[in-house]
């Protein structure tokens, strides 16, 4: 008898296949074959475990990361952040750039502000400032976010998720800047929010890009800006809901750490991104409203992925149920998801093997950003996967990976930096480092 189980692993196969065979013919193109070598010196690494874990170049590493993704955002013809840099994607645009993708450009914004203040840059504070006044340009009459990459309004259909993260670059914004504007839409987005919200605690509108399961675990992630709104506005109303959004979650989680439901297609072997969403919401949401058996969850979930971190800083990309690997691949976004996530366990416990943990992915992440290559659409980015033609967005670098490796490198400099004020070392951006950081960055404004 066939059943649609295995109708739907018939289905999934047919698209892999469809999709490698598609990719082999891009590959073919005259016009690839820088990337074609590109690709095989990431094979050799991979196959030959070459790959050294890079200690210190934090900042070095971070202004990288920033100078990418204002390239990302000059790759558009708005103010949004492209999807990412694919040279062998048919989707794409002739010069492999994708368009504005308006989910990740909302979570971006925090991350350049965090920088700019950190290191008092005017540019990238503005350019972050610029992503969340387009953000109010595109906003769905809802409140609402739209799924996927930018569209036409007509074309456009929410999705709660995508909505949570422009609300996270909305907050970001009005505190940085207090202006009301800020606060206006993302009162839209918020509200959106809290009558999507089903009796029980999950959300129900997940887009056309995923699959259609009744819950979506890694959705708590809106919880933490919608918390952080609640702040924003001294309103308990959003506080109190996201709570409730997070202890939702924590009633699904195995006894071993696990969550169901927690994928964007395959819940039997949910990718590291998703996996570590859901545990960021769950661990922020616990730290902003002091609840730690929310802290305590958060580490229920990340102590089964830290037994599965090599010597040198390698992570699978997905895991069973059992944490055993489902892929052969790294998926690096995960990796840098789930360093932010131990060092703010670090913070939050004291305990130093979260520290040690988020190091060894963070150096492994430096050794993959390439910084000299002869294709400029590549340097200081992050890849999807490791080997670049794994299975998590394959052959190409989406904006997400960079912007949680900088998340991670910002963490990691604070925690340098703090060491150095307990010893002799200065801290902060010197003049000389800020002045060539400038100039570097002056041709994107």
């Amino acid at each position: 008898m066939i059943t649609n189980e295995y109708l739907d692993r018939v289905r999934k196969r047919y698209w892999s296949a469809r999709s490698y065979l598609l990719l082999a013919r891009q590959l073919l193109r005259y016009s690839n074959r820088g990337f074609v070598a590109h690709l095989a010196a990431d094979y050799r690494k991979y196959l030959c475990n070459r790959v050294g874990p890079v200690e210190g170049q934090t900042r070095t590493r971070a202004e990288a990361a920033v100078r990418w993704l204002m390239k990302a955002q000059d790759s558009t013809p708005d103010d949004g952040v492209s999807l990412g840099y694919f040279p062998c994607d048919e989707t794409g645009t002739a010069d492999g750039w994708r368009p504005s993708y308006p989910e990740t450009t909302g979570y971006i914004i925090p991350s350049l502000l965090e920088f700019a203040a950190r290191f008092n840059t005017a540019l990238v504070r503005e350019r972050a400032l610029r992503m969340a006044v387009w953000e109010t340009t595109i906003q769905m009459p809802s409140g609402a976010v739209q799924g996927g990459p930018v569209c036409s309004p007509e074309e456009q259909e929410p999705a709660a998720f995508n909505t949570g993260m422009v609300l996270h670059g909305y907050s970001a914004a009005y505190r940085a800047t207090n202006t009301g504007k800020f606060l206006e839409f993302g009162r839209r987005a918020a509200d959106f929010l809290v009558k999507d919200l089903t009796e029980d605690g999950h959300f129900q509108t997940h887009g056309k890009f995923v699959s259609q399961h009744r819950y979506k675990t890694y959705n708590c992630l809106c919880a933490w800006p919608l918390y952080a709104f609640g702040q924003d506005t001294c309103q308990e109303t959003y506080r109190r809901v996201a709570v409730k959004i997070i202890e939702a979650t924590i009633k699904q989680q195995y006894a071993n750490g696990w969550f169901p439901n927690n994928c964007f297609t395959n819940s039997d072997a949910p990718i590291s991104h998703t996996i570590c969403y859901t545990l960021q919401g769950i661990l922020e949401v616990g730290a902003l409203a002091g609840r730690e058996d929310f802290v305590t969850a958060a580490q229920r979930g990340t102590d089964p992925l830290l037994r599965n971190i090599s010597p040198e800083g390698f992570l699978r990309g997905s895991f069973r149920m059992d944490w055993s690997p489902g892929l052969w691949s790294s998926c690096l976004t995960g990796n840098a998801q789930l360093a932010v996530i131990c060092y703010r366990l670090y913070e939050q416990t004291g305990d130093s093997k979260y520290k040690t943990a988020a190091d060894l992915l963070v150096n492994y992440l430096k050794a993959l950003q390439v910084l000299d290559s002869d294709n400029p659409n590549i340097n200081g980015a992050i890849a999807g996967s490791f080997p670049l033609l794994g299975g998590y967005m394959r052959a190409g670098y989406p904006n997400w990976a960079t912007k949680y490796f900088l998340d991670a490198l910002l963490l990691q400099n604070r925690f340098q930096v703090d060491s150095e004020k307990r010893g002799t070392s200065h801290c902060g951006m010197t003049s000389c480092n800020k002045t060539a950081f400038d100039s570097l960055t002056s041709y994107h404004s």
